[in-house]
């Protein structure tokens, strides 16, 4: 796969001006690219950063109540992020769909060692039982957190994703606008070195995984 480098400042530059998923509503949004970190992401699914993100050091609830300390809890272990909600009918699903899927294909010792975390941009409907109950279907090893939305969107914006309180469109459907980018984070360095986008399909995932176990770049 190829790949491309990107300086982080420009990353967190492009995240305050991001281009959000309109997830669960009609607005034309939705059908848009939800990040461009530079002109040229054609057939580039994986960006290696020059300067990774430094891991999000909040704590959350996870899909059994109990807190999470993110930061901790994922020390020294191959790590993808990922922020969305699951009533999200078509990004989110995809993409952790994709993520499982790629995620079997890997022995079973670095499926033991993966981390993948979906933390809900909706916590107000993501309730550790529900979120636990969607992810299950999925792979029962996802981490699910939820908590109050100050502390999400101040762990996202951290990593350059951005993200919005959930709100209703003109028809009463809620929508939770989000970036949907998937963040891998390095076992060696435990800082976010490489950026999917939501094109990202399993077959990439597929390939890069192994290389994310080992902490080299895809």
């Amino acid at each position: 796969m190829r790949t491309k480098y990107v300086p982080a400042a420009i990353a967190l530059a492009v995240a305050a001006a991001l281009t959000l998923t309109a997830c669960g509503g009609s607005d034309d949004k939705a059908k848009s690219p939800v990040t461009d970190v530079s002109a040229d992401t054609s057939n580039k699914p994986g960006t290696v950063l020059d300067r990774p993100f430094t891991k999000p050091d909040f704590v959350l609830t996870d899909t059994q109540g109990k807190k999470f300390d993110f930061r901790e809890r994922t020390k020294g272990r191959p790590t993808l992020i990922y922020f969305g909600y699951t009533h999200c009918p078509d990004v989110c699903p995809l993409t952790m769909g994709n993520i499982a899927v790629a995620k079997k294909q890997l022995p079973k010792a670095d499926q033991d060692k993966l981390q993948v975390v979906f933390v809900t941009t909706d916590p107000e409907r993501d309730t550790p039982e529900s979120l636990g109950k969607w992810l299950k279907a999925l792979d029962p090893a996802f981490i699910g957190l939820t908590g109050d939305f100050p502390t999400i969107q101040a762990g996202a914006r951290s990593i350059g994703i951005g993200i919005d309180p959930a709100t209703k469109d003109k028809d009463g459907k809620v929508v939770s606008m989000h970036g949907a980018q998937v963040i891998a984070f390095s076992p060696k360095t435990d800082q976010g070195y490489v950026l999917y986008g939501d094109t990202t399909t399993a077959e990439d995932y597929t390939k890069d995984l192994p290389k994310i176990i080992l902490g080299e770049n895809p």
